[in-house]
């Protein structure tokens, strides 16, 4: 009994730490994305490269140092994407649904999508999540 009780705890503990390092992202119907929070050089780069999947209650979160204009582009991207950039007010200021991935041929032919708004973060989500919620441009974002 003992033990049971102690595997249950680590199993506990095993879905605390996954969630540690995500933060929580509300769209306007209500809805929760858990979001992994993309900041450093390194972790902006990779983005979504070489992943299978993107659950639809999970995403990215990536905080540029300033506001700007940031395209971003689907290398080595293996699922389309929901791109969504949003204002330092964390307003939605340009949306690329379904952005295709492009992970064929040098990186060089890959399409840039977006980056024509100023933004200070961009959330990517799994293709056909900002539609099924519902997002449009002015929408806010709570995080």
């Amino acid at each position: 009994m003992l033990l049971s009780c102690l595997l249950a705890a680590c199993g506990d503990r095993a879905t605390s730490v996954e969630e540690y390092y995500l933060s929580k992202v509300k769209l306007p119907d209500g809805a929760v994305i858990l979001v992994e929070q993309m900041r450093t050089a390194e972790q902006m780069t990779r983005g979504m490269m070489f992943r299978d999947e993107l659950k639809p209650d999970r995403g990215m979160l990536f905080s540029h140092g300033g506001p700007g204009k940031y395209p971003y582009w689907m290398y080595q991207v293996r699922i389309p994407l929901d791109i969504v950039w949003l204002n330092a007010d964390r307003r939605i200021v340009e949306i690329s649904a379904k952005t295709p991935p492009c992970g064929k041929g040098p990186a060089s032919t890959c399409p840039k999508y977006g980056g024509s708004e100023e933004s200070l973060f961009v959330v990517e989500l799994a293709g056909g999540v900002a539609a099924r919620h519902g997002l449009k441009l002015g929408d806010l974002l709570v995080f």
